[in-house]
């Protein structure tokens, strides 16, 4: 039974890929066609695909809060890959993405296609960086991001970095927050964590081959971006998903060494 579950979900996956590998390649000839970029055809579209890729994953979803009516920077602590897709489905995005994932076999090249910005860890591009996002944010298009820079057991959430919260400053666009915590068996799941040494097919398929999961995202709060440093912003973000997901007293986890000159 493991096994024909294994099988039937991949097909399922696979099919879903094919399929936004399809529509990547036609909004890839449309714009073309019209000369001109259509990034917010390809948000709704990658939002759609996005609804279709969760759906074939062993999650049972739980959404909490409400969606902001206003783009805004979208910040969340980081845990999986499948955070990408789960958090996708929500609204129309447009991610933040290590540069390593456009090397991907297919997921590289469908981030790129679906809008992906690409950030070199430990570059020092960071205000050209700043300046491209700014551009994205001032053009009324939702940007996600994860501060910590990398991805956790979810045991703790990691010092969120603020070097990129400049361009939501610059932009007067709000954060919103997200918190997401995958559960199994009302604990917390240790197979979903895409961390360490594990590679994206191992990891495929062990949770293919698990049972349901339970994944929880908690929309916050809005943070407004006004009269604050990236610093304290990124603080602020940080306390508020902490507190979500290990209650109003945790205290978030700082590094002063890896606070950065406002």
């Amino acid at each position: 039974m493991i096994k024909l579950r294994l099988y039937l979900r991949l097909i399922r996956l696979l099919a879903i890929i094919a399929l936004g590998t399809l529509l990547a390649g036609l909004i890839s000839v449309a714009e073309r066609v019209v000369k001109h970029d259509l990034m917010g055809t390809r948000q709704r579209l990658t939002r759609w695909f996005m609804a279709r890729l969760s759906a074939a994953l062993p999650f049972r979803v739980n959404v909490s809060g409400s969606l902001p009516d206003t783009p805004m920077m979208w910040v969340s602590n980081h845990i999986s890959w499948t955070d990408i897709p789960l958090l996708g489905m929500l609204a129309p995005l447009s991610f933040l993405s290590k540069a390593e994932v456009r090397s991907w076999p297919v997921a590289g090249w469908l981030a790129q296609k679906a809008g992906t910005l690409f950030i070199r860890r430990g570059a020092g591009d960071s205000s050209l960086l700043n300046q491209q996002l700014s551009r994205h944010l001032q053009q009324s298009r939702n940007l996600l991001m994860f501060p910590e820079g990398t991805t956790t057991d979810g045991q703790a959430v990691r010092t969120f970095h603020g070097r990129l919260l400049s361009s939501a400053i610059d932009s007067s666009v709000a954060l919103q927050p997200v918190a997401i915590r995958y559960l199994r068996n009302g604990e917390r799941d240790e197979i979903a964590p895409f961390i360490g040494d594990d590679d994206m097919l191992s990891h495929l398929l062990r949770l293919f081959r698990s049972e349901v999961a339970q994944v929880e995202i908690q929309l916050l709060p809005p943070i407004s971006s006004t009269a604050l440093n990236r610093n304290a912003l990124a603080r602020q973000a940080q306390a508020a998903i902490t507190a979500a997901l290990f209650g109003a007293s945790a205290a978030p986890v700082t590094d002063d060494s890896e606070l950065e000159a406002a």
